[in-house]
């Protein structure tokens, strides 16, 4: 997945907003709250993004994934694809897909129900 592949992805879903920080990294916010950030690497693309508790487990020892610097190192459980082989572009989306979710459904009902997230 290329950072614009990222970018149009991130774009798409729902009450999103985008901001470049942090050295230039690309940073994706729902309800001002990040779910996604392109960036952080030196080599090639980056993608760091929210899992669940379950998902950290799985991913965080897997070839080209691991605990995102900074945010893992604080007690958080965000994985960052940084190397080859990682995960294929349609994996990679459904986990942003659902860091998106993780984290809007930590906004409050009011702002979820103003943004239009997490309908039934």
């Amino acid at each position: 997945m290329t950072y614009e592949d990222f970018n149009a992805y991130c774009r798409a879903l729902t009450a999103t907003s985008y901001v470049v920080q942090w050295g230039g990294s690309h940073v994706w916010k729902v309800g001002g709250k990040v779910f996604s950030i392109g960036g952080w690497a030196d080599e090639s693309p980056a993608f760091t993004f929210k899992v669940s508790d379950i998902s950290f487990e799985l991913l965080k020892e897997q070839p080209g994934l691991r605990p995102a610097p900074y945010l893992a190192s604080r007690g958080m459980k965000w994985i960052q694809h940084y190397a080859e082989p990682g995960l294929i572009d349609d994996e990679s989306r459904e986990y942003i897909r659902q860091s998106h979710r993780i984290v809007s459904l930590g906004l409050s009902k009011k702002k979820q129900r103003e943004l239009g997230l997490n309908e039934p």
